[in-house]
Order: C-alpha cells, then structure tokens, then sequence
C-alpha cells in the first residue's frame, strides 16, 4: 500500500498504544515507524513491543520501522529535607557533593562531571529552564551560583548546562545495557539522547556494528558547533526541540531547525522533527491552529519525518493524533508552494557515480512524466541518493532485504517492496513494472524509469537508468 504523502510519521508507543488493534489503527492511519523510549521501558517490555509490531506488520502488508530511544545522562539535584525551597533572585545558592539533604542555601549534586568540569559563568538549568542560576566560584567538590531566575526547587529536579561540556560521553550504563538489548531484539534504528560531539555516536556505531542505525539527537549547543562532524558519521539526525528550547534561546530553535533540516539534506540521510508538534493532543481531540503550523512548517522544510511522543504515547487521542498530522503532511504534499520550496532547497549532486545517476533519475523521470522511479537496492544507499533529489515521481524502493525495508520506512518519499534479485535486464524490468502496476502508481502502456547496479547484488555499484513501459506482462 502506497501512502498519499511522502513524509514520514513516527508514533511514540506507550500506556495509549498498548494493545495490538490499537497499534494497528495507528499503523493504518499513517505511522511508520514505532518508537520505544526507553526511559519508560524496560528490557522485557522492548521485547514485547519489537514482537507486537512485527506481527502487526503481517497485518497491516507493509514494513514498519522500529526506532528505540536510549534515555542518554539525566543529571538531576538531590533531595531538599523539608520538601520544595524557594530560591530568591539574587540570592547564592551552593551545590556540592555532600549527600545532606538540602535547604534554600545548598543541595547535592551527585554528578562529579560536573563539580570538575564547571567554570565561573556558566549557567546552571533547572527544571526545563524554570530556573536559571549562574556559577560564581568553583571549588573541589562545590561550585557558589547567584540565583537570575528563581522559583522553587525540589528533589530530583533535572539540570541542564548549555555552556559545559562534559568530560563524559552520551552513553551511560543504563544505555549501554538498553543499547544491547535493543539490538539482541532486532530494532531498525537506535537514537542516542544528548550528543555533544562525534565520537558519541562513533561509540555507539562500534558497538551496533551494522545491526542498526544511528540517528544522533540534536539537542545540546555543542553538538550545533559540530553539526557537520556529527552528520558525517551518523546514519540520521533528529531536531530535539524540548531539550534544544531549553539549553538555547528559544527563539533561535526555528532557525536551527532548518539549519539542521538542510545540513541533513546535503548529506542525503534523513532528518526527523520532533518534540510538542501535536502537544494539546494528549487531551484535545484536535490540535491548535499553531501546532498544524509548526507541523506544516516541518514538511515546507522537507523534513523526511515528523515524530509524535506523548501524543500518541500517553494521550487521550492517539488515533487521531497519527491521522491528524498525516492529514496536514498531505495537504502540505499537495500545496501548489510546496513544490517550489523543495526545489528551491535541492543541493547539487556530490562527483559520484551514484549521485549522478540519481539526479538524472529525477530529471528524466519529471521531464518525461514517468509514474515511478524504481530503484533497486541492498543496503538502501541507492534509494536515499534519490530521496535527497526529492523527486515528485514517487520512489519505489525494491529490496530482497526485511531489514532494508523497514529502516528506508522513515526516509521521505520512499515506497518499499520486498522481492527476489533479477538475474538479468529483463527481468529488472518485469519485476519493476510489475511492482510499479501493483502498487496503483502506473498503469498499462504508461513508463518509469528504473535504477539499479549491475551486476544485479552488488551493493554500491550503481550504474544503470532504463526507461521501461508497463505491460500486460507485468
């Protein structure tokens, strides 16, 4: 089945999706990719989940990704010993190593990476940014703050630091153990929390040796300044826009989001949009005027998916979250603007062979309105070369591949089919038209265009464009 959008739409499981119709609806309605956050999962329930959804994808006849979420470093205050206290403007506040309970004067902070790494000017965040306070003086195992945006402060509450960083990479324990379970359960994707540099996601790249890729979240100042360090190594990149909105201005999120949105695009992996798109879903059966905005704006942009999380997750509404924001993703598809902005943001193609053949792909197939570009593929390389063309003929990705299958389900545009290898030209072009006619988007007598590699299997050897008409014996 062929979905009348080209973004993508990743729904977040939770305590709302739990049983299996549920899950089915939603996939029905439009989400392809299921997230596992695993801050809210334990190993026994990722198992279950990977199991549920990959019986509902025999339901639903088409592949469906599996995106776990690792939770990454949750730095959080210690515990106050006569409940919450109430921080004053411009008063000093001391947060040290010392387990005593806390008071209005000082609490712990049980991170040693931070008590080392901290220098004077830095600011301290906590609770989502609700307070702001900024270090005075350091000493072993302490550092003094003046309190510039105070408010009440209680046990465990979070901390975030947008002018350190941390001596400490992005995986702790706990993701180290949710990473190998993650990936003994077979998920596509693996997204890290938190990255500062490259060599968090390398870390995590040489553990998953190929069994998943590697989407790095964008949501701490440091990895800005190393966008494109970061983008080089990793498999795809998220725009996390809660933890980004409060460890930077606020308003310069939207012109990172598109900064992000681009840098992905040239280097032809995917991006995904996320945090708060639909957000008054969780108890409204509709959204707000802004929120289908922010959401259109992400598919203006480009963006190859858009992400739910508590909406479909823990909300009232999660059926018509999904469908909702499947609904605007559409009508942005069809928009007469839409078009021109995409085109507008099209990099030129990098010298390769495989580059080359898939802009050219894209131009004969929209100067000679073909119904469908196939391209065939082992690893999905060939099919993401096409899909940073954003072609407006629709991509069918033909594989002998599951696993391909299911990861290309969050690229834009791509249409995946699971078939057997050709054995020769003919047969690429009897397989093509068939899967082209099959799936509605080419009729008897009418063309496509198909990309592949010969010979047929061989990953990274794309070399080849026919053009091949659709017939009756397709």
């Amino acid at each position: 089945m062929i979905r009348n959008r080209r973004t993508k739409l990743i729904a977040t499981l939770g305590p709302a999706s739990m049983e299996d119709a549920t899950v089915a609806a939603l996939a029905n309605a439009g989400a392809d990719v299921f997230r596992i956050n695993m801050s809210h999962s334990s190993h026994e329930v990722l198992r279950q989940r990977v199991a549920q959804i990959r019986t509902i994808e025999k339901w639903v006849g088409r592949p469906i990704g599996i995106l776990a979420d690792l939770q990454g470093p949750k730095l959080r205050v210690g515990r106050f010993a006569a409940g919450p206290a109430e921080l004053k403007n411009g008063a000093r506040f001391r947060l040290d190593a010392d387990a005593t309970p806390g008071d209005a004067s000082r609490v712990q902070l049980p991170h040693p990476e931070i008590l080392q790494s901290v220098v004077a000017g830095h600011r301290l965040l906590i609770d989502d940014g609700k307070l702001c306070l900024r270090v005075t003086e350091t000493g072993p195992g302490f550092f003094e703050t003046v309190v510039e945006v105070g408010g009440p402060i209680s046990d465990r509450k979070g901390v975030s630091l947008p002018d350190t960083m941390l001596p400490v990479g992005a995986l702790t324990d706990k993701d180290r153990a949710d990473l190998d379970a993650a990936l003994s359960a077979n998920v596509d994707w693996i997204a890290l929390s938190f990255v500062q540099r490259p060599e968090d996601v390398a870390e995590v790249r040489k553990v998953a040796r190929g069994r998943a890729l590697v989407m790095a979240k964008i949501e701490k100042p440091q990895a800005i300044e190393r966008l494109d360090e970061i983008m080089e190594i990793a498999d795809a990149l998220m725009v996390a826009r809660g933890d980004l909105g409060v460890e930077m201005p606020l308003e310069v999120v939207p012109g990172l989001q598109k900064r992000i949105t681009r840098v992905a695009r040239r280097y032809g992996k995917p991006v995904v949009v996320a945090t708060q798109m639909l957000e008054s879903m969780i108890t409204s059966p509709a959204p707000t005027r802004a929120e289908v905005s922010d959401v259109a704006t992400a598919v203006f942009e480009g963006a190859d998916a858009v992400m739910l999380s508590a909406e479909s997750a823990s909300g009232k509404f999660p059926l018509e979250a999904v469908s909702t924001m499947s609904r605007i993703a559409e009508q942005v598809e069809r928009d007469s603007n839409y078009k021109i902005i995409i085109d507008g943001q099209r990099a030129d193609p990098e010298p390769t062979g495989a580059d080359a053949i898939a802009a050219a792909a894209r131009t004969v197939a929209e100067t000679l309105d073909l119904k469908a570009i196939v391209a065939w593929t082992a690893s999905g390389a060939t099919a993401l070369r096409i899909a940073r063309e954003r072609p407006y003929t629709p991509i069918i990705m033909l594989t002998t591949s599951e696993r391909t299958a299911r990861r290309m389900q969050l690229v834009w545009g791509i249409n995946p089919v699971i078939g057997a290898d050709p054995t020769h030209t003919a047969d690429m072009v009897r397989i093509g038209t068939t899967a082209a006619r099959n799936s509605g988007l080419a009729q008897l007598g009418q063309r496509i265009i198909m990309v592949a590699g010969v010979p047929f299997g061989t990953p990274g050897s794309t070399n080849m464009l026919r053009i091949a008409f659709v017939s009756s014996d397709s």
